[in-house]
């Protein structure tokens, strides 16, 4: 065991070694616990004859001074029983049959090179020792449970508690190693990322004490500028002590180090244990810590053991009487001039504060008491076995130390019930089947401690069960305030966003930008956004996709009834311009230039005006088949009516001049002509548009955000333009005709009226198709409405209204005179 420590100096060989090892020994008060636990299991076991049948227990404690020198010179005591000479041992009432060893890994490593030799069993009641697989076949028992399921814990407990930003603190020794390249990379696989991983220095001999504090302060103030507020410490026990000597002594510099805001998780190793100069220094580090035991109950009888002793009748206790003086800061020896008070006996170890001594049985402890109780009831089994006749028998004393390894077999198979109701038993590597109880913290003013068992991992139990705690019983340092810590690289990327990796940082460092346009991310921390399905646009906030409403252009929203008042209101301003021209039909305005060629144009504009109420409300096939042609169809018409006219006008003058050969042109025959040849034309495109890609109702997901747009597909594009282009065809024509005939001698030269008639058509139309191009939805529908409405008013505003002015307003010049009157 490790009971005294004794920071020896460094071998030089330059002076006698007995010089080197004059060190002051420093007894280490919580590891009495252990030997008590080792006499307390005996002293059942013995006062049990059922279980030895009749044989005792003895045992000897060496002690390893957490050295491989005093560790190795122990085992080859342990071998000789008899002063020290290795292998000779004359006393067969002494019979080594295990050795128990702990509670570092290093320990029991150095035992193990001299016992392993003799195949002696070996029991570790701490951490497992990295050891050659050949040697620790059928030598090696792990009173320990298995370090992977404690690992497999703290993982468990860091996701639970979302905790996936942390540090970790190691000794400086190969078990570290191992651990930091063995099991941290499979943290990181489950998404645990590392501020630091920093290692502590080991206790070292007294000339390296001072380059042992400077490296510790220095890591410790690199540390705690970091951002984890998780550490994880893997140690052993003698962490304990260097963790809490290195904050006591940075107390007497210009900077001391204070631990907060910090929770440490601490492997079940991590026993607590401390100087007798650190019996004074804080331990409030550790309120709210969360560390892993191994899992035990209270055994029955154990502190009523601990309270009796008493130095002064327990005489064979060499342990008890260093250990009071250091406790109780007393002196049993009249000339020790350090200690003016003097011990009486009569003090009470319960009196004690848990940072100098614990009254429960701690889980090193614990696991030295089944390791007692293992052996024996190993030694049961081989007393009662058929092997017991084939034991060398001397002085009628069974001699186990002939055949150490015999003992082997019995406990590979050893199963029981120790006092608490807990079963012990091994697996098939030696190691104990048992799980950890999972620890908080609770430290108060008077250096006293509490230790709270908050949760369990339990190997045995179903894999959803594996781990459990009870968050409502955990206790968070002060300054978290009793909220739940929390440990990340930075803040999360709530939905709506996405993270991308920092250069140069862990992967769990990452900045967070908004979801593009469209695309939407309704979790925590995404890595990608998505786009939302076709019938569904994102919210505001990119988090979520809400339902895109269905939009054509109705006659219930303003915009539709809008616009089918202003068609209706223009239909029936044509219907009364046609009204008005049948009136007074027999006038010379009337009848100047062809008045059933005005007529035909007033019907041409006024079904142009009505062919409005095929592009509003609910897109139908027949509809979708109707609106463009009837469209296309109607304005040709009404475009070749203009350009008649405009011929017709320059005809009119040509006639006028003497000897002109123009009269046979002017029949109804040519106005005719010009109307259908255009009109069959623009019939002839529309019929191929319909033949091989007709317009259709479509369903438009794409082209509004917010909404499905419910249109009529043109099919071919192209055949749209063709009846859009040939339509521009007539109008230029027109225009250009027109523009050219506006100087025309005549008191009412109606090519003026056409050609500004035919100026705001073709301004109207070059104007749409960008308009039209840059709209979606039923913008675009009421974009060419309006493109209708609005060339089909300017022809009948242009052409038309001077008339109906004349007709209406001044009829006086409404005569043929003042009409074939020239222009002066």
């Amino acid at each position: 065991m490790s009971q005294i420590y004794i920071p020896s100096e460094q071998i030089t060989f330059t002076r006698h070694p007995s010089e080197d090892l004059n060190a002051e020994a420093m007894l280490l008060t919580h590891n009495y616990q252990h030997i008590l636990a080792l006499a307390f299991a005996i002293k059942e076991i013995n006062e049990h004859p059922s279980i030895l049948l009749n044989n005792t227990l003895g045992f000897h404690i060496y002690n390893s001074h957490f050295s491989a020198s005093w560790t190795i010179h122990a085992s080859l005591e342990a071998l000789s029983l008899q002063g020290f000479i290795p292998n000779y041992n004359c006393d067969s009432q002494k019979n080594l049959v295990t050795v128990i060893g702990g509670p570092s890994a290093n320990i029991f490593l150095h035992m193990a090179l001299i016992l392993c030799l003799y195949k002696i069993p070996q029991m570790a009641y701490g951490s497992a020792a990295l050891v050659n697989k050949k040697m620790q076949d059928g030598v090696f028992y792990q009173m320990f449970p298995k370090g992977d399921y404690q690992y497999k814990g703290i993982l468990q407990l860091l996701l639970h508690f979302h905790w996936i930003w942390i540090g970790v603190i190691t000794l400086d020794d190969d078990n570290a190693e191992t651990f930091v390249q063995i099991v941290l990379p499979s943290y990181s696989q489950k998404g645990i990322c590392f501020d630091f991983i920093e290692k502590l220095p080991q206790l070292t001999y007294l000339t390296g004490f001072e380059q042992m504090f400077e490296e510790g302060f220095a890591t410790l103030n690199i540390l705690m500028e970091k951002t984890a507020k998780i550490w994880f410490i893997h140690g052993e026990i003698h962490t304990m002590m260097i963790l809490r000597l290195l904050l006591h002594l940075s107390t007497f510099g210009d900077r001391p180090i204070v631990i907060k805001n910090k929770v440490l998780i601490m492997t079940a190793q991590m026993d607590f244990t401390s100087l007798p100069l650190q019996r004074n220094s804080g331990i409030s580090f550790l309120h709210g810590a969360m560390s892993f035991a191994v899992q035990s109950k209270e055994v029955l009888g154990f502190q009523q053991f601990v309270q009796i002793r008493n130095p002064v009748s327990e005489i064979e206790d060499g342990f008890i009487r260093a250990f009071w003086e250091q406790a109780f800061l007393c002196s049993f020896s009249e000339k020790d001039p350090q200690n003016e008070k003097r011990c009486t006996g009569k003090e009470k170890l319960g009196s004690l504060p848990e940072s100098v001594y614990e009254m429960s049985m701690t889980g090193h402890s614990y696991s030295i008491y089944n390791a007692v109780y293992t052996v024996a009831h190993a030694l049961h089994g081989m007393l009662s076995s058929t092997l017991q006749e084939r034991t060398m028998t001397i002085e009628g004393r069974r001699n186990f130390s002939q055949y150490p390894y015999q003992l082997h077999h019995f406990l590979r198979g050893v199963s029981f019930n120790n006092s608490a109701g807990e079963e012990v038993s091994f697996d098939q590597n030696g190691e104990i089947l048992a799980g950890f109880d999972i620890i908080n913290w609770i430290t108060l003013p008077n250096l006293s401690f509490q230790r709270i068992k908050v949760g369990k991992i339990d190997p045995k139990a179903q894999s959803e069960k594996f781990f459990s705690i009870y968050d409502d019983a955990l206790i968070w340092p002060n300054e978290f305030n009793q909220v739940l810590p929390r440990s990340v690289c930075n803040e999360n990327c709530y939905p709506g966003s996405v993270k991308r990796k920092k250069e140069g940082k862990p992967f769990c460092c990452y900045d967070c930008f908004p979801c593009p346009e469209g695309q939407i991310s309704t979790q925590k921390d995404m890595d990608i956004c998505f786009q939302c399905p076709q019938d569904q646009y994102p919210d505001p906030e990119h988090s979520s996709c809400i339902p895109k409403t269905m939009s054509f252009l109705s006659y219930e929203e303003p915009l539709g009834s809008g616009l089918v008042i202003l068609a209706s209101s223009f239909s029936l301003i044509t219907v009364l311009v046609l009204w008005t021209f049948l009136k007074y039909q027999d006038t010379p305005i009337v009848k100047a230039n062809n008045q059933y060629l005005s007529y035909v144009l007033l019907i041409a504009l006024l079904l142009s005006f009505l062919c409005v109420f095929l592009f509003i409300g609910h897109p139908k096939k027949i509809t979708c088949l109707l609106r463009q042609t009837a469209f296309g169809i109607i304005f040709s018409v009404a475009v070749s009516s203009v350009l008649a006219k405009t011929i017709l006008v320059v005809l009119a003058f040509m006639v006028t001049k003497p000897g002109s050969g123009m009269r046979k042109w002017m029949g109804k025959w040519m106005v005719t002509s010009i109307i259908l040849c255009c009109s069959f034309i623009q019939v002839t495109i529309c019929i191929i548009w319909l033949s091989i890609s007709p317009p259709f109702p479509n369903l438009d997901m794409q082209a509004m955000t917010t909404e499905i747009v419910l249109e009529c597909n043109e099919g071919s594009v192209f055949m749209f333009y063709c009846v859009l282009g040939f339509m521009g065809f007539l109008a230029i024509m027109s225009f250009t005709v027109a523009f050219l005939a506006r100087k025309l001698p005549d008191s009412f030269n109606e090519a003026k009226f056409i050609t500004f008639s035919m100026l705001v058509f073709c301004s109207v139309w070059l104007s749409f198709i960008p308009t039209y191009l840059s709209t979606k939805g039923k913008y675009m529908v009421a974009v060419e409405i309006f493109s209708i409405v609005a060339s089909s008013f300017g022809l009948l505003s242009c052409i038309f209204f001077p008339k109906c002015y004349i007709i209406l307003i001044r009829p006086e010049i409404n005569n043929k005179s003042i009409l074939r009157r020239g222009k002066k």
